[in-house]
């Protein structure tokens, strides 16, 4: 057989032993892993013989067989990387186009030509000192979007906030002195935000706060302190 044919074979074959390599890894990892919670995707890493199982936006590795499970992160030392990590921000990541700005709470410092989201909940303590960090960032402005994941009174005062005649000032306020929110008044509100900016959390996978998005449209959860805002905000600058 000519080479040209053999190599025309291979490559026809290629697709169908990675599907079937797919199917054996989701029934082994199926009946080894039972509960465990539905795989996403199996695909061929970047390191030959290696397979990435995506669980939502978390990535683990396994064997051609799904004997193996490995929960860990793939660096490429040869390029200095860190493919999971690359991975995980690529599945993360939110166009900033994309983003109900109209749903935010906006406040900014200098001439806000920088921009970032937060998604946020009233009760974070984590949030509070990220709003705090972020006072020190020159020129940016902050779009919040309230989601009460936290339970508790979250959501009275997420409403509260919405209502608030002055919406940043009652967050900020709250956020950074912890000042009472007003009370809700007699007129009514469309409070139905904050109901949408849940939904587009849960559609992204935003379950922590603070989650903060970033014009490039990479993501960082946690409360990040105005240093490591800033080195962001200068890598995308560049």
């Amino acid at each position: 057989m000519k080479l040209s044919l053999i190599c025309t074979a291979a490559l026809a074959l290629a697709p169908l032993l990675a599907h079937a390599n797919e199917a054996l890894i989701r029934k082994s990892l199926g009946e080894r892993l039972v509960g465990a919670p539905k795989i996403d995707e199996v695909k061929p890493s970047p390191m030959p013989g290696l397979w990435e199982i995506r669980i939502g936006n978390e990535i683990r590795y396994t064997d051609a067989t799904g004997q193996y499970l490995i929960e860990g992160e793939l660096l490429d030392l040869k390029g200095r990387r860190n493919l999971t990590e690359e991975r995980v921000a690529k599945l993360t990541a939110i166009d900033f186009a994309n983003l109900p700005l109209k749903d935010a709470i906006v406040w900014k410092t200098g001439n806000g030509k920088r921009r970032i989201a937060v998604f946020a909940d009233p009760n974070c303590g984590y949030c509070k000192r990220f709003e705090r960090s972020l006072q020190d960032v020159k020129d940016l402005t902050v779009y919040t979007f309230v989601i009460p994941i936290l339970g508790g009174d979250s959501p009275e005062k997420s409403r509260a906030v919405w209502c608030a005649k002055d919406q940043t000032n009652a967050w900020r306020n709250w956020m950074l002195e912890g000042t009472p929110l007003p009370k809700p008044g007699a007129e009514a509100c469309d409070a139905s935000a904050i109901d949408r900016n849940l939904a587009f959390s849960r559609k992204h996978h935003v379950n922590g706060t603070p989650a903060v998005i970033f014009e490039d449209g990479t993501r960082a959860p946690g409360a990040l302190s105005a240093e490591q805002v800033e080195r962001r905000l200068q890598s995308i600058k560049s």
